[in-house]
């Protein structure tokens, strides 16, 4: 068992001999403790095949264990007024509760139960199918949704980044309680998994918790690398004829989570469409009128990303609601960027970030987002001295990167009768 101490003295990491890491995050003045089982893979690792298991096995981890049922599980929780939530992404899985610090020990019974011990009940397989394909039937009613999974679809389309985290009707269907375990048992392993705490946490006390449970654990085998990724910009349009908008998304390559430009890509992402201040609120809502939602995110990866547009418009408004998206684009490359707007830009996206980090869950979140992502814990003052080091030149250059007509993506979800577009539109 090996353990550091990071420079930020109340961060402290531990790795037990199975190799099991286990990172906490001391906060004074905190009663309460946030822990979290953190999988280092999701719906990414999958098999086309098994596409959507990474969350069907989240699902059923609830469903029982052999000390536990579903309802036990709930009860136990609500007992202690505890909180517990999981979610599945493309590149993590997490499992997590929230409780008072002196119910902190029967939270991590539950969790680790649920995660070393699932039944995968047949019976409970087939009704969890029927709920998996009522929450895929609620993203195919969604518009939103729909333009989001048409944009990975065609973006990504050689990579498991481009599925449906939910996976399909059809995979979903096929899996059996077999085909569920094997993937659990080469999954959830030691070596894929981190364990993060904070709030009112005694570090040495929890990692002796943990290891009394997780420590006779076999360390499994590390998953293989992941092979290259490789983006395909395409214009795409599907027909709805029951929507009254069309949704559109316009996107270009970005960094991925780890570059060292990253803080370059989200000020530039924060300017273009981060709040209601942003140059495409501003311009197509207030000014314009013609929509009333727009904004921009980053979908950053370990080894790929996305910035993309996104607002839904009256099918006549469409084309000048993409022709100002793409004028904003240009103007992101060539400028001006006023010095006031880039300081209006930085103190937004740190006060996001400091604001974010303020209770026990988003400080144990992060705990495992950047032990997954970046290998090492970042402090607070490093990433605001990060923020603050990015130019004017920095942005303009990562826009002229990446906001080229060739690296343009369209995604349209509309109405019948919905204006078509060709690449000349996405001149920028």
């Amino acid at each position: 068992m090996s353990k550091t101490l990071n420079r930020s003295l109340a961060v402290e990491t531990t790795v037990l001999a199975n190799g099991l890491k286990i990172i906490t995050e001391s906060m004074p003045g905190a009663r309460s403790l946030s822990m979290g089982l953190w999988l280092r893979s999701g719906s990414r690792r999958e098999s086309a095949a098994e596409n959507g298991i990474s969350h069907f096995i989240e699902h059923m981890l609830f469903k029982g264990t052999a000390r536990r049922g579903a309802q036990e599980i709930a009860r136990e929780l609500d007992t202690i007024g505890g909180y517990s939530d999981a979610f599945t992404g493309k590149e993590i899985v997490s499992f997590n509760a929230k409780v008072l610090d002196e119910h902190a020990p029967h939270a991590f019974d539950i969790l680790s139960d649920m995660l070393l011990h699932p039944l995968f009940d047949a019976a409970d397989v087939e009704k969890e199918k029927g709920v998996v394909l009522e929450e895929i039937k609620m993203d195919l009613d969604s518009a939103e949704s729909q333009t989001h999974e048409l944009f990975c679809k065609k973006f990504w389309k050689e990579d498991a980044l481009g599925w449906p985290i939910l996976g399909t009707p059809k995979t979903v269907k096929s899996f059996t309680p077999a085909i569920l375990r094997d993937y659990w048992s080469r999954h959830y392993v030691p070596a894929n998994l981190l364990i993060t705490a904070a709030g009112k946490v005694k570090h040495a006390a929890f990692v002796k918790m943990v290891e009394a449970v997780m420590g006779g654990m076999k360390k499994g085998k590390p998953l293989p690398a992941l092979p290259d990724v490789n983006v395909f910009p395409q214009i795409a349009m599907k027909t709805k004829p029951s929507l009254e908008q069309a949704q559109v998304c316009v996107a270009a390559p970005s960094y991925p989570m780890g570059h060292s430009k990253r803080f370059g890509c989200y000020l530039l992402n924060t300017i273009l469409g981060g709040g209601m201040s942003s140059r495409l609120f501003q311009r197509i809502r207030e000014q314009q009128g013609l929509v009333y939602h727009i904004s921009s995110e980053l979908s950053l990866y370990r080894d790929s990303g996305a910035m993309a547009v996104y607002a839904g418009t009256s099918p006549a408004t469409l084309r000048r609601v993409v022709s100002g998206v793409m004028e904003e684009l240009r103007g992101m490359k060539h400028g001006p960027i006023a010095a006031e707007e880039l300081r209006r830009s930085k103190d937004n996206l740190k006060a996001s970030i400091v604001l974010g980090l303020e209770s026990p869950s988003s400080r144990m979140s992060n705990l495992a987002r950047q032990d997954i992502f970046f290998g090492r814990f970042c402090d607070l003052d490093e990433t605001i001295a990060s923020i603050e080091a990015v130019t004017i030149a920095d942005i303009q250059e990562i826009a002229n990167t990446f906001l080229k007509p060739e690296n343009m993506a369209l995604t349209v979800v509309g109405p019948s009768g919905t204006e078509k577009f060709t690449r000349r539109d996405l001149a920028c």
